[in-house]
């Protein structure tokens, strides 16, 4: 009771600042990928062979590195963390994106123009639909490891879980570690529940068998 009368109303507003952080970085990464991750299925593929690798270079930099960089441009905003977590969160949506619909069998194409569908209705009505339980496989990626990640933001002085793992790594204090630890595990669980839930309302009931539900 004493721990909670002392942190509680820091954790409160540390958990909520998280989620907030979770929530416009996967908003903002999730439309960003998809978008880019349609562009790329669009272009030959000897391209986008290239184009991926090359993205994928932003990945393999350290979040502590990235949001240093930005930080040293922008200093303590906020748009230096959303930004820094939004490229981060991007990733796993735009490969899967990508691979999902190149996934798509060709038949299902073919049968999509034999019934006069535009190129565009095509992507909406069929490949999206079927690309989607991927699609929404690397929404949950990001998600979770969006979770961890906006942990960093504390590094600059904007809040988040992080304040209480970094306070007690500092202070050798393993009760300020768990305080911070824990509602981040807690958080990554249920925003991986929630996007389960999502996959299942999204996804054509035909392929419920084959996504695993």
């Amino acid at each position: 009771m004493t721990l909670l009368q002392t942190y509680g109303a820091d954790l409160i507003k540390a958990i909520c600042e998280h989620t907030i952080y979770v929530l416009i970085s996967v908003a903002i990464g999730f439309s960003v990928g998809l978008v880019c991750g349609i562009l790329l299925s669009r272009v030959p593929r000897w391209l986008s062979g290239i184009i991926i690798p090359v993205l994928s270079i932003f990945q393999t930099i350290p979040g502590l590195v990235f949001i240093g960089v930005l930080f040293i441009f922008w200093g303590d905003i906020y748009p230096t963390v959303i930004v820094a977590l939004s490229v981060y969160a991007m990733f796993p949506v735009l490969k899967n994106t990508y691979t999902g619909i190149l996934g798509v069998e060709e038949r299902y194409l073919e049968a999509a123009r034999g019934c006069g569908m535009s190129p565009f209705q095509t992507l909406i009505r069929v490949e999206l639909p079927l690309a989607m339980p991927i699609i929404i496989a690397g929404l949950r990626m990001a998600a979770i490891y969006t979770v961890s990640w906006a942990v960093l933001a504390s590094m600059i002085g904007l809040g988040g879980l992080g304040d209480f793992v970094y306070r007690g790594t500092s202070s050798n204090n393993n009760t300020l570690i768990l305080l911070g630890a824990i509602p981040a595990a807690v958080l990554a669980i249920l925003f991986g529940v929630l996007i389960d839930l999502l996959q299942k309302k999204v996804t054509p009931r035909g392929l419920w068998k084959e996504a695993g539900r």
